[in-house]
This record gives C-alpha cells, sequence and structure tokens, in this order.
C-alpha cells in the first residue's frame, strides 16, 4: 500500500527525532583546562601555619612570608614540635641546663626522617612560635637546644601588624 505525502512527511520527521545527539566536548575541555591552570596558579600561594590559637605571637612588621620547615610551639605550659608534646614548660624552667633533652632528642629523630641530604652542611631549617609572654631565658634555651641539633636557620614566627 502507498503511503501518502503527509505520512511519508510524518515518518521522516520521527527518523530525525529518534537519533542520538551528541555532546559537543570541546568547549567542556576548554572550561576544564581554564579551571586546571587556575587551579594550579593559586594553589602554590596558599600559606600553611599550624594552629596557634594557644599561642599569641607578638607583632611585627616583616613583609617576608615565612617557608614551610619544622616548627617549634611553645604556649604557656607545653613545647611541641610538629604538634607533639615534647616536654613542660616547668620541667625547662627546673632544669639547670641551657641544653633541653627532649627537644634534642625530639629534633635528631625529625632530622633522621628528612630526605634532604644537602641539610647537613648547610643547617637545618626551623621555626619557633612562641607566645608573646615566653621568658627570653626559655627561649634561648630552645634556640641552644636547635643549634646543637644542626638546626642553624631559625625563624621566628610573627604576626603581621595592620599599616
Amino acid at each position: 500500500m502507498k503511503m501518502s505525502r503527509r505520512a511519508q512527511r510524518m515518518e521522516r520527521h520521527h527518523l530525525r527525532s529518534k537519533r542520538v545527539v551528541g555532546i559537543n566536548l570541546t568547549s567542556l575541555m576548554d572550561i576544564f583546562t581554564i579551571l586546571v591552570f587556575f587551579l594550579l596558579v593559586n594553589s602554590s600561594d596558599v600559606d600553611v601555619q599550624p594552629n596557634t590559637k594557644s599561642i599569641q605571637l607578638p607583632a611585627s612588621s616583616a613583609e617576608q612570608v615565612p617557608k614551610l620547615t619544622l616548627t617549634i610551639m611553645v604556649n604557656e605550659t607545653d613545647l611541641l614540635v610538629q604538634g607533639r608534646a615534647v616536654t613542660t614548660v616547668a620541667d625547662i624552667n627546673n632544669s639547670p641546663d641551657n641544653m633541653i633533652e627532649p627537644l634534642r632528642k625530639e629534633l635528631e629523630y625529625q632530622a633522621s626522617r628528612s630526605p634532604l641530604a644537602n641539610e647537613e652542611e648547610s643547617g637545618r631549617e626551623i621555626t619557633i612560635l612562641g607566645d608573646k609572654e615566653i621568658p627570653y631565658r626559655l627561649l634561648k634555651k630552645i634556640m641552644i637546644t636547635c643549634n646543637s641539633a644542626n638546626y642553624n636557620n631559625i625563624s621566628l614566627a610573627v604576626t603581621k601588624k595592620a599599616n
């Protein structure tokens, strides 16, 4: 049986609508490429410092951004290396020695875990986050201990003053 022109036109229309439509991925790839470059460029500006809620850092007008190094945090009660409690401030103050033995052992342990071999010659880097109320005598003992463990590049963390 012969189909009418209208029936033929309707059949063609139905066949066209059943075709699978593909997604144009070229524009999506452009968007993803831009997104990846944006994330790569902006991820290097992130400054990650340890949580210092128990420490009130002294204020300074320093412009230099700190490097990521091994950190020692000193608050009113504890001395922490990379967030791990090493000893108490009371034990350090009661000791007549200038050397803090538990801190020296922890620093040597951290140095043994470090993959960089050229640090031995130039000295390792360390950052001390000390509360602004700690006595200088305590800070001096910490710095002497760091120096004895070959952590010669000592930085003191501060907060930036608002101009």
